[in-house]
């Protein structure tokens, strides 16, 4: 007796089959042949070799600033031309120095190192008015009309240096009393974690007090 020839495909076939026309459908070429999609993406190393970048060796005061990488701020080590005795106890001396790292461009270590800055010129920094509180350094542009990640910069490099007030009352955030050059009272920026992880949001401050 002759069997019937069963061109059933079953239950398991038919979602086979199904699965393999919603890819042709999708525009999915499927293969079993492994593709090599190339290395996977590395983060940029933001890290820079030697002590101070783009010094060369130059004497002068050690400076601490924040450049942008990898959409974070990181600091790098620089030396600025002012004499140590001219910077010793002046805020404002200090704060320029820092102001005019900040709008230099990397050097080529840096940018091979992934680093950038959002700080553009030009920006000057100036001391406090009067009735300003203590510590006050003004901007010759308002705070809040700069770019978030520029004013980040700023405010993580002016609050970690000797321009910044240092944490107090059991507090271990650094901050920076910044005003404009307009008649507005200036407000205390503070250097944060989160800050420093995202300093494309914006940058948030508080009354400066007297």
């Amino acid at each position: 007796m002759r069997r019937r020839r069963t061109w059933g495909l079953g239950r398991a076939g038919l979602l086979a089959l199904g699965a393999a026309v919603l890819l042709s459908g999708c525009g999915i070429r499927t293969t079993s042949v492994p593709v090599d999609a190339g290395a996977a993406p590395s983060r940029v190393p933001c890290s820079v070799p030697g002590e101070a970048s783009g010094t060369g060796g130059q004497s002068g005061v050690p400076l601490r600033v924040y450049l942008v990488c990898g959409a974070q701020l990181d600091a790098v080590e620089r030396r600025s031309p002012l004499s140590e005795e001219k910077a010793a106890g002046d805020p404002v001396r200090t704060a320029s120095a820092l102001l005019a790292q900040l709008q230099s461009e990397p050097s080529d270590e840096e940018r091979r190192a992934g680093f950038a800055t959002a700080v553009k010129g030009p920006l000057v920094v100036s001391a406090a008015r009067k009735g300003d509180p203590k510590g006050t350094l003004r901007l010759s542009r308002q705070p809040e009309d700069l770019p978030p990640t520029a004013l980040a910069q700023i405010v993580c490099t002016f609050a970690e240096s000797t321009a910044g007030e240092p944490g107090g009352s059991g507090s271990t955030v650094d901050s920076v009393v910044l005003g404009g050059p307009g008649p507005y009272g200036p407000r205390r920026y503070s250097c944060t974690t989160e800050l420093k992880e995202r300093p494309e949001s914006a940058v948030r401050s508080s009354p400066a007090g007297p």
